[in-house]
């Protein structure tokens, strides 16, 4: 990604991300094909690619679709490695502790919790995933009664429906 810095403002050349993001072996087809149908559409790849979704209060919370500014995936998925590397940090004991997952009726919602487990196990992180959806106050309740390091929560909470949101609960059953 090229950034260049003016005036204290990072600009990022969204149409580079646009591009890198049609070109990775690493995006599958149909986010691709999403992306394709706004190739015209200078104003939507900006709005997608200009800036990162960021953590505000309690977590991540964004617009459905591809894009490095939207809720999906592949933002789930880097969100997810950023907590992994956390607990790694912390030690063995930690990762054996786990991370619970709770999820809603959103869109992609346990698509999204299916992925946050994975990215888990795949970093030796124990991950305990709700097989139906659960509300937030029982995820933060299971993070204090299985003694995990943490919790995710895939919530867009009062957002419109076409949001979604990713929340990390520490281990005392907390907010981030």
């Amino acid at each position: 990604m090229d950034d260049k810095l003016s005036e204290g403002v990072i600009e990022v050349d969204y149409m580079k991300v646009y591009e890198e993001w049609l070109n990775s072996p690493y995006v599958d087809e149909d986010t691709k094909k999403e992306l394709l149908s706004i190739k015209d559409n200078e104003k939507e790849i900006m709005e997608r690619f200009y800036k990162e979704l960021e953590f505000g209060t309690a977590g991540l919370r964004g617009v459905l679709g591809a894009g490095t500014n939207r809720m999906n995936i592949y933002t789930v998925g880097k969100a997810t490695q950023g907590l992994a590397d956390f607990i790694v940090s912390k030690g063995e004991e930690y990762m054996k502790r786990g991370v619970v997952i709770a999820y809603d009726v959103r869109h992609n919602s346990d698509v999204f919790a299916k992925t946050a487990a994975l990215i888990l196990a795949a970093n030796g992180i124990k991950a305990y995933l709700f097989d139906h959806i659960a509300p937030t106050p029982l995820l933060s309740f299971s993070v204090r009664r299985l003694n995990t390091a943490a919790g995710i929560v895939i919530t867009a909470s009062h957002n419109p429906k076409n949001y979604n949101g990713y929340k990390v609960y520490w281990e005392q059953g907390l907010k981030y």
